[in-house]
């Protein structure tokens, strides 16, 4: 037996991310679905009591704190205690995103059980999914954003399956990303590590192993790598350049670039730009002709 408010929703084409469904259930003893399959996406968690789940012949045996993930088309099953049935709440969702997000919690068909300990804000999350009931913009726009809240939440004391030197690696390339995307402007190495949420020396051992220099090394790599292009491409000041790549100050830039590279931006450009495009000058000037006649346009 089971005492269950729940929620179904249609497909939103256009949304990236979206709920499917959401529910809390108060289960009897033994209670217990499937086999069967899911549509969509799908996280349960525990509230209160116990029970197994079962997936792709393994068994867990989950306890209050516990969450676990169905994926579209996996044969599920899941049974309450008999002496101590649980009651979970429970979110769908689907869209073009679903699988990835899953994907970057590190939950997966192989490893579908997570912990956590924020049960009142999770039920929360749910209970408010429940409220904006309706198909008004308003409660679409308010039950996705709750979604992205209940996923944030579950992310944040996610156990992850992932091995310890594939878990460091992921922290590397999303450190390497967020610099890549950030470089021009003035970040700092705290920055970067808030951003993969390790603190600054775990980031600094991570990249020392995994690419025998340090974050501040990188970026200031990075940057500069940066720089030469515009000195190669372009006649914007030097100054202009270090801003552009990162430094405010163009002595700052000078020096870290006389480092890098073993002489002035100045002489750097003296000694590439010709050689940057075919044509040198003459092709620069025919392309800058060009790209001015297009903003004209």
């Amino acid at each position: 037996m089971e005492k269950a408010y729940k929620l179904e929703f249609t497909k939103e084409e256009n949304e990236s991310l979206y709920v499917t469904s959401c529910g809390l259930s108060k289960t009897g003893p033994n209670h217990h679905f499937g086999p069967a399959i899911k549509p969509h996406h799908m996280i349960h968690y525990i509230l209160s009591g116990k029970g197994i789940f079962r997936l792709k012949g393994k068994e867990y045996k989950l306890t209050e704190g516990a969450g676990f993930l169905i994926t579209p088309d996996e044969l599920a099953y899941y049974e309450a205690d008999e002496e101590d049935p649980w009651t979970y709440v429970w979110v769908g969702f689907g869209g073009s995103l679903a699988g990835s997000i899953v994907e970057q919690l590190s939950l997966s068909p192989d490893q579908p059980i997570f912990r956590n300990s924020e049960s009142d804000k999770i039920y929360s999350i749910v209970h408010d999914m429940m409220e904006h009931n309706t198909f008004s913009v308003a409660d679409i726009l308010e039950r996705n954003g709750q979604l992205h809240l209940f996923l944030s939440v579950v992310a944040g004391s996610l156990i992850s399956s992932k091995g310890e030197s594939e878990s460091a690696n992921n922290y590397v390339q999303k450190a390497i990303s967020f610099i890549r995307a950030n470089y021009y402007n003035p970040i700092k190495i705290t920055d970067v590590a808030d951003y993969v949420c390790v603190n600054r020396s775990y980031l600094y051992t991570l990249f020392e192993k995994a690419l025998g220099v340090s974050p501040q090394q990188y970026l200031s790599s990075y940057r500069i790598s940066k720089a030469c292009d515009l000195l190669k491409v372009t006649d914007l000041p030097i100054e202009s350049i270090a801003i552009s790549s990162g430094y405010n100050d163009p002595l700052v830039f000078t020096k870290a670039f006389r480092m890098n590279k073993g002489m002035s931006p100045s002489s750097y450009r003296k000694a590439h730009k010709k050689d940057a495009l075919p044509g040198g000058k003459e092709h620069l000037k025919q392309l800058e002709k060009y790209l001015e006649g297009k903003t004209t346009n």
